[in-house]
């Protein structure tokens, strides 16, 4: 604990400053502020501390964290059966068992969609394709519950 005093005029005014330990900075606390009080001078070190950083209740950040723009994935998922990749044991010789992922048939495919009168390109299991020839990709996009004028 520190005791910081200063004077300013015929008035002295005293301000207790506490050190932070997982920081390494010293807060400023005091019941009362004065703002004829141009620095503070400290008895230890003998540096002219500003009041002006003081007077301001809440500290602003310097800077706010940088996070990298992270750019939209293609899941690994077939919109329209539900399709996804599956976890499984790869097993050596040995019998050790090392988890990996089988993933889905995914194929980019130009599907014609006569409602909306054009192309549509879409990222589909084999599987999907073969339904989507046998019944219409209304009907399958109906049943999957997919509205394909947003896409």
């Amino acid at each position: 604990m520190v005791t910081i005093t200063a004077l300013s005029g015929p008035v002295m005014m005293s301000m207790a400053a506490t050190k932070s330990q997982n920081v390494g900075r010293i807060s400023f606390k005091s019941s009362r502020a004065i703002p004829e009080i141009g620095f503070i001078s400290s008895q230890l070190s003998g540096i002219k501390i500003s009041t002006v950083a003081f007077q301001t209740s809440a500290p602003t950040p310097i800077s706010a964290p940088l996070r990298p723009s992270l750019q939209p994935v293609a899941r690994r998922i077939c919109p329209f059966t539900g399709k996804k990749p599956n976890k499984a044991n790869k097993v050596s010789h040995s019998n050790h068992k090392t988890i990996r992922r089988q993933f889905v048939n995914l194929q980019y495919k130009r599907i014609w969609w006569e409602a909306g009168k054009r192309f549509l390109k879409l990222r589909l299991s084999t599987k999907a394709i073969k339904t989507i020839e046998k019944n219409g990709l209304d009907a399958v996009a109906k049943k999957a519950g997919i509205e394909l004028s947003k896409m």
